[in-house]
């Protein structure tokens, strides 16, 4: 089953918020400037946001790993 644009989106946004957190509290304890972090974090998002949408519609397009959907009955 291919994925949804949206589910996509989705899931690039739950999974960059955690990145986002973790970016931010590693740029604020190497440098101690919270406006460094918070810019660096936002920045890290956006890119990363659209780089991980295209990863997976690129990958919606490989079949390596999937199997063959069987039927749901035969006769």
């Amino acid at each position: 089953m291919i994925e949804s644009t949206r589910r996509s989106i989705a899931k690039a946004i739950s999974y960059r918020i955690i990145g986002t957190l973790t970016t931010t509290i590693l740029v604020f304890v190497a440098f101690r400037r919270f406006d460094l972090a918070a810019t660096v974090g936002l920045i890290d998002t956006f890119i990363k946001i659209f780089l991980y949408i295209a990863h997976e519609r690129l990958w919606n397009r490989i079949n390596f790993g999937r199997k063959p959907k069987q039927p749901e009955y035969s006769i």
